[in-house]
């Protein structure tokens, strides 16, 4: 795999749907990996669908914009989401979530690849902020940090490994204007 071969898309509604299990996968890796991202373990494959299916039709509303990064011969490596669908006080930003990339593909520049593209979505909508949070001391962090967004702050235990223990998270802005 190599980064010639891998391509970053949006997905609309109906694809989304129609890539349900390969989207699956890799939220199920991640989690079956360790990474706290909302999903405790063990995380059913009813469960991710489930998910799935109600983000895709969160795209299909325009409500969220989804990312995906393929690899031509491995397939769905990757995601991200753009949430659009803020109160209306908040139209001018977005949160950008669930940037999961499978274990198998990591340390390719995957990840950073998929936040440049989505924060290019993000512009292309008219957004000029955007926000994210992710488990302290992570690599995800880490990139973050590297991709030029400015730490808030530390909130102790605020959310749950997939195996029950709390983390701390870390949240994140990035202007865009």
């Amino acid at each position: 795999m190599t980064a010639d071969t891998i391509s970053i898309r949006s997905l609309s509604g109906e694809e989304a749907h129609a890539r349900s299990v390969a989207l699956c996968e890799v939220l199920m890796d991640c989690v079956e990996g360790g990474a706290s991202v909302g999903f405790m373990s063990p995380l059913s494959q009813a469960r991710a669908q489930t998910f799935w299916r109600l983000v895709a039709d969160d795209v299909a509303a325009g409500r969220r914009k989804l990312l995906v990064a393929e690899d031509a011969t491995k397939g769905l490596l990757g995601t991200v989401h753009l949430v659009l669908a803020q109160p209306d006080n908040q139209g001018h930003r977005a949160d950008v979530s669930k940037m999961l990339v499978h274990r198998s593909a990591r340390r390719r520049g995957i990840g950073a690849a998929l936040m440049r593209q989505i924060e290019g979505a993000a512009r292309a909508r008219g957004k000029t902020l955007l926000v994210l949070d992710t488990v302290t001391g992570s690599d995800a962090e880490r990139l973050y940090g590297r991709l030029g967004w400015t730490k808030v702050g530390v909130i102790p235990d605020f959310a749950l490994w997939p195996d029950g223990r709390p983390c701390a998270t870390t949240y994140f802005y990035k202007s865009l204007a």
